[in-house]
């Protein structure tokens, strides 16, 4: 077995090479060279993908055979309903994003009933229901919390730089705000609690292997959203 400094270095390692903030997507959104509407079509994606994200902490806080760690998920289950200030919640903040960007609630909460929800999309949900309900808890933390709650705190904040501009106020961009904020301590005890559970060389190996799917399937669905709304533009 990997000591736990190489360890957490392998899981570190394996999400950079499709680490969200070199993909084009984030380039060019990085780079102010997307307009409000693409941004706004973007979270139309992005809200499908983390709306069910509470239930899928409850799912993965339901197995957790440990206090600590258990407590730990239903903080940052708190933090995404938000049941004292329910505005809050950290869906509904992205929807007052979409909304800055043009768009209203109904396009946002409503565009998979008009099939508006890319293929790419609907597969990093699955993946995350996959993760919070049926693979090892060490796979659940690292391919969660270490690949895509990881990755926040780099990439947030240049598309925040670029937003603001755009003319985006603080309020329109509470969503990243908080984001970035949040996902590093998250990041860092998803790394304690891989290491918890990765109890073997094979566990190990498959814990590295769900960061890499994560950030690949991450990598993806930017895929496919570049496809949908840049290169039409582009075109």
């Amino acid at each position: 077995m990997l000591k736990k400094q190489a360890f957490f270095d392998a899981l570190e390692a394996a999400r950079k090479p499709q680490h969200g903030g070199g993909h084009p997507f984030s380039r060019l959104w990085a780079q102010g060279a997307l307009s409000r509407e693409q941004l706004g079509r973007y979270a139309v994606q992005h809200y499908y993908y983390i709306a069910p994200i509470p239930q899928q902490f409850a799912a993965l806080y339901a197995r957790l055979p440990d206090l600590d760690a258990r407590q730990h998920l239903l903080e940052n289950l708190l933090g995404e309903e938000m049941p004292e200030t329910p505005e809050k919640r950290h869906p509904d903040l992205l929807i007052k994003f979409a909304e800055a960007c043009g768009l209203t609630r109904d396009d946002v909460v409503n565009a998979a009933l008009r099939d508006e929800i890319l293929p790419t999309t609907r597969a990093m949900r699955a993946w995350i229901w996959e993760l919070s309900t049926i693979r090892h808890l060490a796979e659940s933390a690292a391919g969660i919390m270490v690949a895509l709650e990881g990755q926040l705190p780099t990439l947030y904040p240049a598309y925040v730089k670029a937003m603001r501009k755009m003319g985006f106020s603080e309020d329109d961009m509470e969503f990243f705000h908080v984001h970035i904020e949040g996902d590093e301590e998250h990041a860092h005890i998803g790394l304690e609690l891989t290491d918890r559970y990765a109890t073997s060389e094979a566990l190990q190996e498959r814990a590295i292997a769900a960061v890499r799917a994560s950030a690949s399937l991450r990598w993806s669905m930017l895929d496919g959203i570049q496809a949908a709304l840049v290169v039409p533009k582009a075109a």
